[in-house]
This record gives structure tokens, C-alpha cells and sequence, in this order.
């Protein structure tokens, strides 16, 4: 901790230290060809101390945890001061660009120790300093191991599609080749159906149904298919005709058949009527029966 505090506060001793020696050999050279130089002396020390002064009592507050304006515009004052007369004095001598690289100092002196300021402000423990490198560790580690979980599964992920399409690839390739040997072989089919010679090389294994009758044969067509249109059941029968296919049915075996029985007979030979209906008719032949 103190080798940190050092890093900012010996550039600002350091520079105060010759800020105060260039200014006070500034008075001295300036005053002591119109005063005695023992005056003179006086004159730049008391710029100095002053200046120092003020300093002490701004770091006094500092450390307090404190803040004065009066006191940091006092403190400004003579540093303004300061490197006013450095200014002034380079203007006089014959190498002023020597001088007034240096006239700066002052300021920067002052400049220097407001930044100590700062960094001791925003100066944190070693205990709080191991906290938050700890905090910044562990958000690391889980930034590393969240961007390793997405690698792995961009990784998988891309297997798996591989995979796919490639089974894609080999499932449209059987079916083009599957196509094209279905298509092939209708045409064959279409070509036999269509050849001048399948007739009669049909003929020669075939009977003839009458002397004039020509067996034609139909080769499967793949195309379009038409539905079989379904049987239309029969017409609504009268009692009569109702009541004589249930004698017949019921007389075609011995023993007679019972309702039941005779009811699937009849449904299973094409005839329609409703329960009610076939029921009575049933009623009916049994009652003239018996």
C-alpha cells in the first residue's frame, strides 16, 4: 500500500521541491540588483512558505476526509503566482525559452498533487482490492466455461445436420433411382401394350371365348385411375316380395333359420330394408306358418 501511495505522491514532492528552489532563485535574482539580497531572501521565502503552508493545510483536510474551497483557491493562487514570476522573469533574460520550459512547473506541481487527491479518494483496502479480483476471476471463468458450453453445442449441432443430410442425400438418391427404374419399366410395360406383336403372341396361348372374338389384353396403365362406382343397393322392396325372400331364406335349411341368422342372409345377398320392416315380415311368415 505505501509503494502505491509512493507511485503518486514522491512526482509531486519532487516537483513542488523544484518549483519552490527555481522560484525562490527566481526573487533572489530578481530583486537583489534593487534590495539587498538578505531581503530578497525573505521576499522568496515567503512565497514559498506560503505556498507550502497552504499545501499542508489542503492535505491536512484531505486526510480528514475534508475540503475547503477557499483553502484549494488559496493554494492555486500561489501557484499562479509562482509561475507568474518565472514567466516574467524568462521574458527578461536572454534565454527565454529556457526559462519558460521550466515556468510550468508550479502548476504542475499543483496539478500533481490534486491527482494524489484523487487516487487517495478512490484508494480501496487490500481486502476490498482481493475481493473484487476475486469477483472479476469467477466472472471469467464462467464467461470461459459459457463460451466452451456454446462451442460444444454449435459443434453437436453441426454433426447432427451433417448427419441428417446426409441421410437426406442417400434417401433422394434411392428414390431417383427407384423412379427411374419404375419409370423405365412402365415404359417397357407401355411399349409391350402398344407393340403390333403382343396381340397375336397373346393369341397363341389364349382360347378364343367365340369363333370371332379376338382376346384383348390390357397392360396396366400408370396414370390417373377412375373409381369403381359402387353397386346401388335394390329398390325399396314391397311386403310382398319382402315377406316371400324371407320364406325362401328361412326354408333354405333344416332346420329353419332364426331371426338373426336370417337377417345376416339376407343383408349378405344385396336386399335392403330396415330393421322394423324385415322384423314384421318376419313376424308375418312365421304367424302364416305356424
Amino acid at each position: 500500500m505505501r509503494k502505491r501511495r509512493l507511485v503518486t505522491v514522491a512526482p509531486a514532492v519532487a516537483m513542488t521541491v523544484v518549483s519552490m528552489v527555481l522560484t525562490l532563485a527566481v526573487v533572489v535574482m530578481w530583486l537583489g540588483a534593487s534590495m539587498p539580497w538578505p531581503i530578497a531572501l525573505v521576499v522568496g521565502l515567503g512565497l514559498d512558505g506560503g505556498w507550502l503552508a497552504t499545501l499542508a493545510y489542503e492535505r491536512r483536510l484531505a486526510a480528514q476526509g475534508d475540503h475547503n474551497r477557499a483553502v484549494t483557491a488559496v493554494g492555486w493562487g500561489f501557484g499562479i503566482l509562482a509561475a507568474s514570476v518565472l514567466v516574467l522573469h524568462a521574458l527578461g533574460e536572454e534565454s527565454t525559452g529556457a526559462w519558460l520550459a521550466v515556468s510550468w512547473l508550479p502548476l504542475a506541481a499543483k496539478a500533481l498533487w490534486l491527482v494524489h487527491g484523487m487516487w487517495e479518494r478512490t484508494a480501496l483496502t487490500p481486502v476490498a482490492l482481493d475481493a473484487i479480483r476475486g469477483i472479476q476471476q469467477e466472472a471469467r471463468d464462467e464467461a470461459a466455461v459459457a463460451r466452451a458450453r456454446l462451442r460444444a453445442q454449435a459443434g453437436t449441432e453441426e454433426t447432427r445436420l451433417t448427419a441428417v443430410t446426409e441421410a437426406g442425400s442417400r434417401v433422394a438418391r434411392v428414390q431417383a433411382r427407384t423412379a427411374e427404374r419404375l419409370s423405365g419399366a412402365w415404359a417397357t410395360l407401355e411399349a409391350a401394350r402398344q407393340g403390333e406383336g403382343t396381340a397375336r403372341a397373346l393369341t397363341c396361348v389364349t382360347d378364343r371365348v367365340t369363333p370371332t372374338s379376338q382376346p384383348r389384353w390390357e397392360l396396366p396403365v400408370w396414370g390417373p385411375f377412375e373409381p369403381i362406382p359402387t353397386p346401388a343397393l335394390d329398390a325399396a322392396l314391397s311386403d310382398e316380395e319382402l315377406d316371400r325372400l324371407i320364406s325362401q331364406i328361412r326354408e333354405s335349411e333344416t332346420p329353419p333359420l332364426s331371426y338373426r341368422e336370417l337377417s345376416i342372409r339376407f343383408r349378405a345377398a344385396g336386399h335392403s330394408a330396415s330393421e322394423t320392416r324385415l322384423r314384421a315380415a318376419w313376424k308375418r311368415v312365421t304367424t302364416a306358418v305356424s
